[in-house]
């Protein structure tokens, strides 16, 4: 029986015991007593940084991906465990770019923040669909005309925060009333709890930017623009045989939510959670002009981190005030080797990716989560996507008096 496939746009690779493909009949099709699976869609990682490989490595399940980056060692990593191409390029050149997202069905962008919104439009200008992780200052909106001109989808800030807390509130909105929204994020060391100790869980640059860049936030409907690491104050958490005490503080998490849920939730707040004293520390680093040197990454420090968010929201269902929160709490996992924050961002990211893939999210242009949260049935098939990757958000409803 004829699949009605075009034989110019398959390719046929063999199934090794070392790196066999896993055909499953999404972007797959197994050929039978042939040994190899039959792929459809192409995927082009920019990026194989910590989260880069992750992406590259989950949608290598799946689909036929390549992985570009400068770092031969990056790419070798990859390559020797994951059936994913490699290619060496420099993403700080849109013509590098261009050549190596050419063959591309899916864009992911997963390059740091100061390169993200020229990579993305890039991307955009080659008409290719893009999910997108990088945390740049820019306002992706910026980019939404050249998105729709081109009939491409972009689905921008698909991490954990922003990410998954914005698919919850897209979701969500249209079930009850939400008076007040707030999501609490860090990535920490376990035992690194001094103040001086914090050890970077992502890009560096972007965790400096938190530091740096002005934190905005919604209060009774009015934007309010704040210092970084103001309105600090100490948050309990009781999560996983762990009591953590942690310090939050403002920071620009928000993002496309300013817009997206704008006249909508009238209270919007995040904040990043660090180990107690360590505002003091990096206030004291500013003040002085001392330049912050991080500790290099070990691999012995992964099995020491984790992740912890909780997201809050406060309304009213069906005339009925209630509060909603969710607590994620996600650690090293050693059968992959992988950091809890990679993980969390990267497995939020193909979730994304696989709902483009797959033809359930189709919005032409600049797609903040929040927009695929609304889509019917985009949120549910992430998070199910993210438990089935043993990254949990445990719900709990409770009254509010």
């Amino acid at each position: 029986m004829s699949l009605g496939l075009d034989p110019a746009i398959l390719r046929s690779t063999p199934c090794t015991p070392a790196v066999p493909y896993n055909c499953r009949g999404i972007g797959q099709l197994p050929a039978p007593g042939k040994g190899y699976c039959i792929v459809t869609q192409k995927v082009v990682v920019l990026g194989a940084g910590r989260v880069g490989k992750v992406i590259a490595a989950d949608l290598s399940q799946d689909f036929d991906v390549t992985s570009a980056d400068m770092s031969q060692d990056a790419l070798a990593f990859l390559s020797s465990r994951y059936p994913v191409r490699t290619r060496v390029a420099d993403l700080g050149n849109p013509q590098a770019i261009a050549e190596a997202i050419e063959p591309a069905d899916l864009v992911v962008s997963a390059v740091p923040g100061f390169m993200g919104f020229s990579t993305l439009k890039t991307i955009l200008e080659r008409g290719k669909n893009v999910v997108d992780i990088s945390f740049f200052a820019e306002d992706a909106f910026d980019l939404d005309e050249l998105a729709r001109r081109q009939g491409v989808i972009a689905a921008v800030d698909c991490g954990v925060a922003p990410g998954t807390p914005d698919y919850l509130a897209g979701a969500l909105v249209n079930q009850m009333q939400i008076d007040d929204f707030e999501f609490l994020i860090g990535g920490l060391h376990f035992r690194r709890s001094g103040p001086t100790r914090y050890l970077p869980t992502f890009s560096p640059p972007d965790v400096w930017e938190e530091y740096t860049r002005p934190a905005r936030y919604v209060r009774n409907g009015k934007l309010i623009t704040m210092p970084p690491l103001s309105e600090p104050e100490l948050v309990d958490f009781h999560v996983a045989g762990h009591d953590l005490t942690l310090e939050a503080f403002n920071t620009d998490g928000l993002r496309s939510l300013l817009t997206t849920m704008n006249g909508r939730i009238p209270n919007m707040k995040e904040k990043t959670l660090r180990f107690p004293g360590h505002i003091g520390w990096i206030r004291q680093l500013q003040e002085t002009g001392e330049p912050w040197t991080p500790e290099t990454w070990t691999p012995a420090e992964d099995e020491d981190e984790f992740t912890i968010m909780r997201i809050n929201f406060r309304g009213s269902e069906n005339g009925k005030p209630k509060k909603i929160s969710y607590t994620m709490f996600v650690t090293w996992d050693p059968q992959t080797g992988m950091s809890s924050m990679s993980r969390s961002t990267g497995y939020s990211c193909t979730g994304v990716a696989r709902c483009v893939l797959e033809g359930a999210y189709k919005r032409a242009g600049i797609s903040p989560p929040s927009y695929i949260g609304e889509e019917p049935g985009c949120a549910d098939r992430i998070f199910a996507h993210l438990k089935a990757r043993n990254i949990h958000f445990e719900r709990e409803d409770s009254p509010l008096m």
